[in-house]
């Protein structure tokens, strides 16, 4: 018998536990699969079977026995990564472009977690399944900067639930079209998936989660102002969504500037700068600041000449 482990975020509260369960997967068990096990009273939330309906909550413990093995081969590849901090519980990695942080089907190969698995001789905590050890938090594709990574399952359990009471200092970098009016301000919005594109996320949506992110002015440009952002809540694409909403995309994200991209990057101008948290085991505060990518260096740079 197998059993499988995972842990509720802000990405999946607020689903149904089948619907969840398959976005936690990334759809590597089937949604039918899954409401089998459900049935079967095989599926615990907090150490007790529930139904498929049951609404996960962030913090809930979601685990399944089945005698059929997940079919989800990750193989350890020496990938290079640029450590910003590591103990024997955390390692806190600065993620290049163009790296996606685990994999999934279709895209099991040159991941974060694969470089990890490397790395951390498998060393990882259990949680979250064979698809994302160690993984608590995550950013894009095409975001740079900071990702924490837990070695241990009771390192997850302490960065997540630091996650879940807001108290994890998360302050970002990034370059948006326009002008602000204001040096410093406050977004609140509900966030959740575009209706009229489900691959997209919204904050103009009647049923999404609260989400709020503060953001501060750095430099003013022409056609463009340098800000930085603090997350109160952690939603997927909650600044890519945020600045666009009120008028002001991130540079170079054409999902969500009307493929708006002036000076032809590769990648947008969104960098996780700095990420403060306790550590499990002392109690420490430990703060760990990525250094810009050169793209992001440079561009900053042009901008200065053009003011």
């Amino acid at each position: 018998m197998n059993r499988y482990d995972f842990l509720i975020d802000e990405t999946t509260e607020g689903e149904r536990l089948d619907k969840g369960l398959s976005l936690i997967t990334d759809d590597s068990i089937s949604r039918s699969f899954i409401q089998k096990l459900i049935k079967d009273k095989r599926v615990y939330v907090n150490q007790t079977p529930q139904k498929a309906s049951y609404t996960l909550k962030n913090g809930d413990e979601v685990a399944f026995e089945t005698d059929d093995p997940l079919e989800c081969n990750v193989e350890p590849q020496d990938i290079p990564l640029d450590i910003l901090y590591e103990d024997s519980d955390v390692i806190v990695i600065n993620k290049p472009k163009n790296m996606v942080v685990h994999p999934a089907p279709g895209h099991m190969s040159d991941t974060m977690v694969n470089a990890l698995l490397f790395h951390c001789k498998g060393s990882l905590s259990g949680i979250n399944g064979v698809l994302r050890p160690g993984i608590v938090h995550r950013i894009d594709k095409d975001t740079t900067g900071s990702v924490i990574v837990c070695k241990n399952d009771a390192s997850h359990r302490s960065i997540a639930e630091q996650l879940k009471e807001h108290s994890i200092n998360r302050r970002y970098r990034a370059i948006v079209h326009g002008n602000l009016k204001q040096d410093e301000g406050t977004i609140e919005s509900l966030i959740g998936r575009d209706p009229k594109d489900r691959k997209k996320m919204s904050a103009r949506v009647s049923d999404g989660k609260k989400a709020v992110t503060h953001y501060k002015v750095l430099e003013r440009f022409k056609d463009y102002t340098y800000i930085e952002c603090v997350l109160e809540t952690g939603r997927t694409h909650q600044i890519r969504v945020h600045m666009a909403y009120i008028g002001h995309p991130i540079l170079g994200d054409t999902v969500y500037s009307g493929n708006k991209n002036p000076f032809k990057i590769d990648s947008q101008c969104l960098h996780a700068y700095i990420l403060g948290f306790i550590s499990p085991s002392s109690g420490e505060y430990i703060e760990t600041t990525a250094p810009l990518p050169l793209y992001f260096e440079e561009l900053l740079e042009k901008l200065r000449t053009i003011r």
